[in-house]
C-alpha cells in the first residue's frame, strides 16, 4: 500500500509531540512494508528523507495544473474518474509564505474571501480546489482563506487559517502526478488539504486527531477552527483517534458517528538511543520536571502551584520547566510572586540530545495536562527510567497502569506524590522497573497496524458510498 501523508511537524524539523508521532508511525509503515509520501509546507532538505518519499514547496519546479477558468472541476470520487482530470491549462508558481517561511507556490488566484466568491464560476474561485471541496461536503463548505490571526499555542502562530489554505493548494499540485491508494490527514491544518486531494483524486481519506480546539482552549474555542475540524472529520471517510477520551471528543463535541472512528494509542521507540554513559548532569537537588507547550492545555500553572507546596516540605528540590509557548512569561512571573523564582529553571524549548539529557536529570516527571488527547512526553519519561506522574485527564492514562495519577487541578494531591515520589526511594524505584513492561505493547509498529485496518475500513466505506 502506498499512503500519502500531511502533516505540518516532521523531525527534525519540528520535534513537537505532532513530529514525534509522524516520525514514529512512518518508520513502523516503512517497517511493515508499506511506501509513504509525506508532504510538508515548508522547504527542508530532503537528505533527512531516510525512509519516506518527502514533498515541499522547493521540489515543485514545474507548472501548476488547473481546469480552465469558471469550470467546474471534473473530478469526481466514483469509480470512472480518473486520478486527475487531464484537461489542464498551465500557471507558473509564485512565491507565497507558509510560516514566515518563502515557499515556491501560491494559487494564481485570489485568496477564498468569503462564501459568495466559491459559487460556481465566478472570478476569484480555485475551480480545482472548489470542485474537491463540492465533490466531498456540498457546494462552499468553509471560507477556507479568511486571513486572520489565530493561535494554537506552542509554535504555532501567524495566518494559520490563511496557511491552511495555501497548504491545501500546495498538496494538490504536489500530488498530481503521485500514485497513492489513500490519504492521511494529521490534525486540522491538513484537513482542507485531505479534503481538496480526495475529492480531485478520488482516494479515501483518513483524518488523525491529535488534538481538538476543546483541548487547545477549553470551552472559549475558535470557531472557524472548530468547523475546520469538524468538516474535515465528517467530510473523511475514517477517523483516527489517539485515545478513547478523544474519541469521545469527536463524538459528543463534533457530532461523529461511533461507528466511523479508530481508537489507536501513539507508540513509542524502544529501540532508540538512551543517554550516553556521562552525559548526565550531576546535582545535589532532586529535579522534578515539565516538558511541554507552555500553554492553557499543558497546565503549567499547576504544575507552578505544587512546586509551591512541594518546596514548603523539600528544600532541596529544583523544578525545571522546558519547552515555550504564549504562558512562559506569565509562568515565570508566577513563580517570582509566589517566591520560588530561584527554584524553577526555564529552559526553552529543547530538541534531540537536550531533551534526553534533561530526561537523564530528572527524578521525577509531572504532566499536569489540563485537556491531554494522548501524552508522548510520558512514554518518553518512562523510556528514561524517571518516574512519572500524570493527569487523569489524558489518554495516556487509559493505557498506564505503573504511573501515579491525578486530577490536573488537585496542586495539594500533585505535591503530595511528588513529595512521596523524592522521600520514598521504593515507590520510585517500583514505578521505574515496572513501568517499561508497559511499553512492550506500546508501540509504533502496532499502532501502524491499526492504521493499515482503518486505511482498508476507509477504502470498504468509499466502496459502499460508490454503489
Amino acid at each position: 500500500m502506498r499512503v500519502l501523508m500531511l502533516g505540518w511537524e516532521f523531525p527534525p524539523f519540528i520535534a513537537g509531540g505532532l513530529g514525534v508521532a509522524c516520525y514514529g508511525l512512518t518508520k513502523a509503515l516503512d517497517r511493515l512494508g508499506h511506501e509513504v509520501l509525506f508532504i510538508l509546507p515548508r522547504p527542508v532538505d530532503k537528505s533527512h528523507s531516510s525512509h519516506i518519499k518527502l514533498l515541499s514547496p522547493d521540489s515543485t519546479r514545474g507548472p501548476l495544473r488547473l481546469p480552465r477558468r469558471g469550470a467546474r472541476a471534473s473530478a469526481r470520487r466514483n469509480k470512472d474518474t480518473p486520478e486527475f482530470d487531464p484537461d489542464y491549462t498551465t500557471t507558473e508558481f509564485e512565491h507565497a509564505v507558509f510560516r514566515g517561511v518563502n515557499a515556491s507556490f501560491s494559487s494564481p488566484y485570489p485568496t477564498f474571501e468569503s462564501r459568495s466568491v466559491l459559487a460556481e464560476g465566478e472570478a476569484g474561485a480555485d475551480p480545482m480546489v472548489q470542485g474537491a471541496m463540492e465533490t466531498t461536503m456540498g457546494p462552499a463548505p468553509i471560507p477556507l482563506g479568511l486571513v486572520q490571526r489565530v493561535g494554537a499555542g506552542g509554535h504555532y502562530s501567524g495566518d494559520l487559517v490563511g496557511d491552511a489554505d495555501r497548504y491545501a493548494r500546495l498538496v494538490v499540485a504536489l500530488a498530481r502526478d503521485e500514485r497513492f491508494d489513500v490519504i492521511h490527514a494529521h490534525d486540522w491544518l491538513t484537513y482542507p488539504a485531505g479534503i481538496a486531494l480526495a475529492g480531485v483524486s478520488g482516494k479515501p481519506l483518513v483524518v488523525h486527531v491529535h488534538s481538538t480546539e476543546f483541548d487547545r482552549s477549553g470551552d472559549n474555542i475558535h470557531q472557524q477552527l472548530y468547523d475546520i475540524e469538524r468538516h474535515g472529520m465528517h467530510a473523511a471517510d475514517r477517523v483516527i483517534a489517539v485515545s478513547a477520551y478523544t474519541k469521545s471528543i469527536c463524538e459528543q463535541r463534533y457530532s461523529v458517528p461511533t461507528s466511523k472512528i479508530d481508537v489507536v494509542y501513539n507508540g513509542i521507540d524502544r529501540d532508540a538511543d538512551q543517554p550516553a554513559p556521562g552525559a548526565q548532569i550531576e546535582s545535589k537537588d532532586k529535579i522534578v520536571l515539565f516538558l511541554g507547550r507552555i500553554t492553557m492545555q499543558k497546565g503549567p500553572e499547576y504544575f507552578i502551584a505544587a512546586a509551591k507546596r512541594v518546596l514548603e516540605k523539600v528544600k532541596n528540590v529544583k523544578f525545571v520547566v522546558a519547552g515555550s509557548g504564549d504562558m512562559t512569561t506569565r509562568m515565570i512571573e508566577l513563580a517570582a510572586q509566589m517566591g520560588i523564582g530561584s527554584k524553577v529553571l526555564f529552559t526553552g524549548f529543547l530538541r534531540g540530545r537536550d531533551v534526553e539529557r534533561v530526561f537523564g536529570m530528572a527524578d521525577c516527571y509531572v504532566m499536569p495536562s489540563v485537556s491531554e488527547p494522548f501524552g508522548i512526553s510520558a512514554l518518553e519519561a518512562i523510556h528514561h527510567d524517571v518516574p512519572v506522574i500524570i493527569s487523569k485527564q489524558s489518554g495516556v492514562s487509559e493505557v498506564l497502569t505503573h504511573v501515579l495519577k491525578v486530577d490536573f487541578w488537585d496542586t495539594d494531591e500533585m505535591a503530595n506524590k511528588i513529595v512521596a515520589v523524592l522521600r520514598h526511594p521504593p515507590l520510585s524505584q517500583t514505578l521505574r522497573h515496572h513501568g517499561p513492561v508497559e511499553l512492550r505493547w506500546l508501540t509504533w509498529d502496532g499502532a501502524a497496524e491499526k492504521c493499515v485496518r482503518t486505511y482498508g475500513r476507509a477504502g470498504e466505506r468509499q466502496t459502499a458510498c460508490r454503489a
